[in-house]
This record gives structure tokens, C-alpha cells and sequence, in this order.
């Protein structure tokens, strides 16, 4: 057996070296900083393109390094096997990107983010502002004292006169009360969203029923009024879809399926209604996950608000990047200096396929992260496998030596109820394995962040992100003193 794992690691090591080799230009053309996390990006992906569990069960069965939860220094936890099992590493090929520098360079990484941070075994924490922040001072202070570490502004709301105001608050409350605070401003993006058209036009919404057809049509389209007929507040949309594709309207409350299209309508059946009153309002939310649609990312509105998020914030989150051309745009207009630093939100399924290169077109910069923006990326790759993907998002960004902000309905009911649910204090727990988590607005943040506080530093004490370490249990103390 052990002469079978020296094969195969060795394979292994040869794969990932020639990977590197083959994209030595690329990593080249990278920010210098960031050219070792790029080449152990490419080994972990290597890695990760092949099945390897029947040799993971040999190395587990041999008391060696199984190679999972290596993925911030994949080839120098293979190097280190293979050093075990008397195999010599020449100079020259033994990687430098060892556990502790990985962590390091992560760490490095999140700090300059998302600034420093009073408890370093716990997440950052970034607290959603919401119109109420603009004129109550005392409140964002509050927030800054409880353990905030970062304000989101959200650009689709509001204007820039509030967003001054929130972040003039914020720089008041952090230079009275020494704390650090960074400001996050998202972009907008090209949201789609419903418009009504036909019939439930008067009373502000239409009834859905399943097993029957509803129509989406652009606004300037000939369509019978007398139906339910649903437009988009983005024009174009319409031609883009082909029979078979699916159409999710209010965060997926509501699902139907083109049966054709035809001069700007599209004839809808649809297929699930959620809830006990099926009606869909406007300005709702609609996704095409099936669709690969001509949509830039970055809107016209956007564009008009990067002058003031480049001179008052410091991270500016990306909504709906798809692809590396994508991001170059939005590098491309911020420029090099001083610019704010990039969060790329993945919430599409494009975005997921397309994360290495996303990353490797991050790297381009001193410094980025990655936001799982879980409420749209549920919708679009179904919900089912939301705990699948976000953890391979995890482990991609940790071989990146990326940052990620954990996102969307942390603590949720707890922050609108005043009452957590279980299953949100299990997920709370999971947020430990990212380097930031961001909460929404509610009516009970202070609470929030307590909980999340308390939660998070329980959890993190058992890992250290994808490695579990072995603090003492109280349960087996307890066992062994009786």
C-alpha cells in the first residue's frame, strides 16, 4: 500500500507543478503579492479535478495526512507526505506556502479588508445600515461599541445625501470611540424585477395558480391585458429566453417554465406556488437560472455612483459579476491608489463556474474578497444545493487565500422577532468558517451581534476554518473525573 501512495502522490506532485508551468505567463501578470496564492490555487485545483478518495482511505489507514483541510497549502502538505514516506523533494520544487504562511497571508488578507478587530478567534461582523442610520448618530455607535467591524451601505437604496450622512456617522462614532470601522457600499446591479401589466394591474397584485399559463411580455409588446401578464423592469429580457427555461419570480416563491416566446411575450406555465395566498406583487424579484442573458453587471446607475464610493468608502461589493471581463470593467474604472477594494458577490451560477478564473482576475490587485450572496445564489442553483456550493466556495477562496463574507439571513428571525430559530443558530455556527459575516437589517442588530458574538466564539474554538482542532471537552472531563 505505501508503495501505491508514494505512485500516486508523486503523480500528484508532477500534475500540480505542471500546471503551474503551463500558466507561468498568467501568474506573471499577477500582482506580485498574490502569485503564491495563485499557484496554490492551481494545485488545490488540480487536486480537487480528480477522485481521490480511495487514496485518502490508504493514507487515513496508514496514519498519514489524509490531505483534507489542506486547501491554503496543498503541495506542501502532499511534499510533506511523500517527505514521511523517504522520498527527497529537490530545493527547487519544495513549495514555501506552508500551513503557517497561508494562514498568515489569509490573515493578511482580512485585515486589510476589513480592518482590525478586537477578538481574533471570531469573525469580523458586518452590520446592513438602513435610512434610519442617517440621522440617528447614536445608534451607529451603539452598533460600533457592541463589536461592528464593517457598515454595508446599500447603493439600491437611498441616495447619496443618506449615504453622507451614514457615513459621516460612522467616522464620528469610530473617532470618538477609537474603534475601527470600515464602510462596504454595494452595488445595485442589474436586478429584475416585476412589473404588472395585465390583470390584478388595480389591486397591486396578480394570483398565480399551478397547472396554469401566465405570460411576461416587454412593456412594449402586444399582450392581452385580460391575462396575467408580468413585465421586467429590465427591457431586452424577453427574446433571451427559449423554451424549457425556467422563470423564478419573488425569491423563488414562485417557479414557471417557458413553453414558448414569441414577438416579445413569453407564454409562462407555471409549475410550484409557495404560500397560503399564491399572489405576486410588484417589484419583485425575478431569475432566469437557465438563461445566460446579455445583461451587463455593472448599470448605468452604478457607473454614476463610483465617484462618491471611491472617495468615502473602502470595499465596494459587486453585484451580479459573471465573469473575469466583468471585473476587468469595474478594475479597469476604479483605477489603481487609493480605489476601494473589490468584494465579488457570487450569486449566480455562471459566477460559480466561473470562480477560478474570477479569482485569478482578483489577483490582478493587492487585495479582494468574495461574498456568498446566499439569498439569490439559493434561488438560482435551487435551494437544495445552496450547503453544497457554498462550501466549495469556501474551500476554493481558503486555496486562494481569499477573504469571504458570509452573507444573507444570518440570525434573521432572531433580527426581526427578537427570537432565534434552531436551525438559524446552526447556520450562525457555520458562519465561523469565513472571515467576515454580514447581518441584515433588523430590529434587534445589538442582539444580533451578542448572539452571533457568543455563538461564533463557541464554534471557532473547535476549528481552525476547515481543520477541526481538539480543545478539551467538557463532556469527556466530565466523564473522566467521575
Amino acid at each position: 500500500m505505501l508503495q501505491e501512495i508514494r505512485k500516486a502522490l508523486k503523480q500528484l506532485q508532477q500534475n500540480m507543478l505542471e500546471s503551474v508551468r503551463l500558466r507561468k505567463n498568467l501568474i506573471n501578470s499577477l500582482y506580485p503579492n498574490q502569485q503564491a496564492s495563485a499557484r496554490n490555487l492551481l494545485h488545490y485545483l488540480t487536486l480537487r479535478a480528480e477522485d481521490i478518495r480511495q487514496l485518502q482511505e490508504n493514507l487515513h489507514e496508514t496514519g498519514l495526512s489524509s490531505l483534507a483541510s489542506s486547501e491554503g497549502h496543498t503541495l506542501r502538505q502532499l511534499q510533506a507526505i511523500l517527505e514521511r514516506l523517504g522520498v527527497k523533494i529537490a530545493p527547487s520544487q519544495l513549495s514555501k506556502c506552508d500551513q503557517h504562511f497561508a494562514r498568515q497571508l489569509l490573515d493578511k488578507h482580512a485585515e486589510l479588508l476589513f480592518g482590525c478587530k478586537s477578538n481574533p478567534t471570531i469573525p469580523h461582523l458586518m452590520v446592513t445600515f438602513d435610512t434610519g442610520h442617517a440621522d440617528d448618530y447614536q445608534s451607529v455607535r451603539q452598533l460600533l461599541q457592541a463589536g461592528m467591524n464593517v457598515a454595508r451601505i446599500n447603493c439600491a437604496h437611498d441616495d447619496e445625501p443618506v449615504w453622507l450622512k451614514m457615513v459621516e456617522n460612522v467616522r464620528r462614532a469610530s473617532a470618538e470611540t477609537g474603534l475601527p470601522c470600515k464602510i462596504y457600499t454595494d452595488l445595485a446591479g442589474p436586478k429584475i424585477r416585476t412589473v404588472l401589466l395585465g390583470k390584478g394591474l388595480k389591486k397591486g397584485r396578480a394570483k398565480l395558480t399551478e397547472g396554469r399559463y401566465i405570460y411576461l411580455a416587454e412593456q412594449d409588446a402586444t399582450y392581452d391585458s385580460k391575462r396575467v401578464v408580468l413585465g421586467c423592469t429590465l427591457p431586452g429580457i424577453v427574446q433571451q429566453l427559449r423554451k424549457g427555461n425556467r422563470v423564478l419570480f419573488d425569491d423563488g416563491k414562485f417557479e414557471a417554465v417557458v413553453d414558448k416566446v414569441k414577438k416579445g411575450v413569453a407564454t409562462l406555465l407555471v409549475m410550484r406556488c409557495s404560500g397560503a395566498k399564491p399572489k405576486l406583487k410588484a417589484e419583485k424579484g425575478i431569475n432566469f437560472p437557465d438563461s445566460t442573458l446579455l445583461v451587463n453587471s455593472l448599470t448605468t446607475e452604478d457607473e454614476a455612483s463610483l465617484p462618491f464610493i471611491r472617495q468615502n468608502a473602502d470595499l465596494i461589493g459587486y453585484s451580479f459579476v459573471r465573469t473575469p471581463a466583468d471585473l476587468e470593467r469595474l478594475q479597469d474604472l476604479l483605477g489603481d491608489g487609493d480605489s476601494p477594494s473589490i468584494i465579488l458577490k457570487i450569486e449566480t451560477p455562471e459566477a460559480v463556474n466561473n470562480l477560478p478564473t474570477l479569482l485569478l482576475q482578483g489577483m490582478k490587485h493587492h487585495v479582494f474578497g468574495v461574498m456568498i450572496a446566499r439569498g439569490d445564489l439559493a434561488v438560482e442553483i435551487g435551494f437544495e444545493r445552496l450547503s453544497e456550493i457554498q462550501e466549495e466556495i469556501l474551500w476554493i477562496c481558503e486555496a486562494a487565500h481569499v477573504p469571504v463574507i458570509w452573507a444573507t439571513q444570518v440570525m434573521e428571525t432572531l433580527n426581526k422577532s427578537g427570537l432565534a430559530t434552531r436551525s438559524e443558530v446552526t447556520d450562525a455556527a457555520h458562519a465561523a468558517f469565513a472571515e467576515c459575516v454580514m447581518i441584515n437589517k433588523g430590529g434587534y442588530t445589538l442582539r444580533v451581534i451578542e448572539a452571533l458574538k457568543d455563538i461564533l466564539q463557541r464554534s471557532g474554538a473547535h476549528r481552525d476554518k476547515k481543520r477541526f482542532t481538539f480543545r478539551s471537552l467538557g463532556i469527556a472531563q466530565r466523564f473522566m473525573k467521575g
